[in-house]
């Protein structure tokens, strides 16, 4: 397996996959051991790789001044920290700063039912028609959850609903009668 280039962009999602499609591979080849020594292999690496991520934590917490503030808002940095259970900040906060990633959907987190990892949203009036913008801001909320809050696994946009504008009624000009 090569590496990676630098200019790749690799996602926890992508590689999610590529692990699940190669080890669904190997479990169709029909020998139990050669599965079971794979699953073993992706255990040992993630404990070695979440050891490794814990000791940078560590590390981090110790050097003065917050180094910690541009490595959490990287989305490979992380979905690491939280495919490994390391990440600082709690769901709500990885939530939020998922969702501040796509401003301009001006997004509002209504709830989480957590059962179904369904997030409930509201997107805010922003003046315009609203054609065709909550399926674009789903989508761009789940790509954004998937690095930040991998337990939601589904977003449902509601659209809040459009105040009618005031309307000033006031006396005619005088002389205009």
């Amino acid at each position: 397996m090569s590496a990676p280039t630098a200019t790749a962009q690799v996602t926890a999602e992508q590689t999610g996959r590529r692990v699940e499609e190669v080890l669904d591979r190997l479990a169709a080849s029909g020998d139990p051991a050669v599965t079971a020594a794979a699953e073993e292999l992706v255990r040992s690496l993630m404990d070695f790789y979440g050891a490794g991520l814990a000791r940078i934590l560590q590390l981090l917490s110790a050097a003065p001044g917050d180094p910690s503030a541009r490595l959490l808002g990287d989305d490979l940095v992380a979905s690491l920290l939280v495919l490994h259970d390391l990440h600082p900040e709690d769901r709500d906060t990885r939530i939020a700063r998922a969702l501040d990633t796509v401003r301009e959907h001006a997004l509002d987190v209504m709830d989480l039912d957590e059962p179904s990892g369904t997030l409930r949203v509201r997107a805010r009036a922003s003046g315009g028609c609203g054609c065709g913008s909550d399926a674009d801001a789903r989508q761009a909320a789940e790509a954004a959850l998937a690095c930040f809050a991998p337990e939601v696994r589904a977003v449902h946009v509601e659209t809040a609903p459009v105040e009618p504008p005031l309307l000033q009624i006031g006396s005619a000009p005088t002389g205009a009668r």
